[in-house]
Formats: C-alpha cells, sequence, structure tokens
C-alpha cells in the first residue's frame, strides 16, 4: 500500500497484509501490524500520545530499547499534534536517534471518510532523522471491540533495507503489546487523580 492509498484503511474489515512488511515499487518499505489490546480504548492511545511527557513515561514504553525522549517547543500536555518529539533508542545493537513530528490526521487521510469510519483514534506523524532529513512517516488507526481495542499500524519508510522493516516490525509488536499491558490502569489512575484534584 502506498501513503496515497492510507485512505483505504478506513473501510470496513482487514487488508490482506495485516502484520509483515513488503518492498514498494517506489523503493519504499511498507510495515504493517496489528495489535490487539485488552481493556484499551482509542481514548486511551490518544491519551497516551498526548502525556508521554519525558524519558521516564518513554522507558515505561519499552525500558529495554527507549533511551530518552525530550519535546520541542510547541508541546503542550495533552496536545502533541503540531509538536515534535526527538527520540533515541537502540535498536538491533545501535543506537539511533529521531524526530517525530506529529500531524492533524486530516493532513494524512480522507476527513470524509475518517469521519464516518470506525476509528476511535488516528495517531499520525513523518519522522526525521536528528538532521532533518525524511525518514519515513507513520499512522496508527484504533478500533474499539468488545473486549477493548485493535491498533492498526502502518509505516512508509523511505531509505531503508529488509533488515531495518523486520527490526522496526518486531519493535512495534513489543513495545504496543506492552502499552497495552499498562496504559488501562495508568489512564484510569491519572484520571482519577485529576478529578480528585478538580473536585477537591
Amino acid at each position: 500500500m502506498f501513503f496515497s492509498e492510507a485512505s483505504q484503511l478506513l473501510e470496513p474489515g482487514y487488508m490482506p497484509l495485516e502484520t509483515g512488511y513488503y518492498r514498494l515499487s517506489n523503493g519504499q518499505l511498507h510495515v504493517a501490524i496489528l495489535t490487539s489490546m485488552h481493556r484499551c480504548k482509542g481514548e486511551m492511545i490518544d491519551w497516551w500520545f498526548g502525556h508521554l511527557a519525558d524519558t521516564d513515561t518513554f522507558r515505561m514504553w519499552h525500558p529495554d530499547s527507549h533511551i530518552s525522549l525530550e519535546w520541542d517547543e510547541h508541546y503542550r500536555p495533552g496536545q502533541y499534534i503540531g509538536a515534535s518529539q526527538i527520540v533515541e533508542g537502540e535498536f538491533g545493537g545501535l543506537a539511533t536517534g529521531a524526530r517525530i513530528h506529529y500531524h492533524d490526521p486530516s493532513e494524512f487521510l480522507d476527513i470524509t471518510k475518517l469521519a464516518n469510519a470506525d476509528v476511535s483514534a488516528a495517531i499520525c506523524a513523518n519522522v526525521y532523522d536528528l538532521e532533518k532529513v525524511p525518514r519515513g512517516r507513520f499512522i496508527h488507526l484504533v478500533r474499539d471491540t468488545e473486549s477493548g481495542c485493535e491498533m492498526r499500524s502502518r509505516f512508509w519508510l523511505f531509505r531503508a533495507s529488509e533488515a531495518d522493516a523486520m527490526i522496526l516490525m518486531k519493535h512495534g509488536m513489543e513495545f504496543m503489546r506492552r502499552l497495552g499491558v499498562f496504559l488501562p490502569d495508568l489512564y484510569d489512575s491519572e484520571n482519577a487523580n485529576y478529578k480528585t484534584r478538580v473536585t477537591g
């Protein structure tokens, strides 16, 4: 699937490939990951990205690979769209850094289809290296289910090898599964604390 075809993900059902990777005719690598997340809902996923505030929180997500995170001046707690994360991680035994700039979903997807789709959260970003050279982009689409939700992640890698795609797929499967374990309790706890502070 080319990035220009990403709005097909808003249609009901599933694509022929939901977890895997392949090289497109334009040379980019396309990586797909489907993750079931028990007890999670789309609003929790959106909340997580808005409150992924610092290195400590970032390392909760994947303590073996995530090293550091900081935001640029456009970030406000709970408001990540329009802001950029500067992250460092270790993948395949190599440390690497990236700048992740978050966009409004309407910049990546057909807004009419999105409004009518069975989607409870959509997280969209362009990815750059630390010198701001484009490296790729991604979309996380969340659909709520009776037992929680499912996240359908898609990555488009501009200059990468099949080995890079495999590492990203493995890492994505690991950190989204981990998020699904701790996020429901974290979300409930943090929002209960907020309500207590507001109501006294």
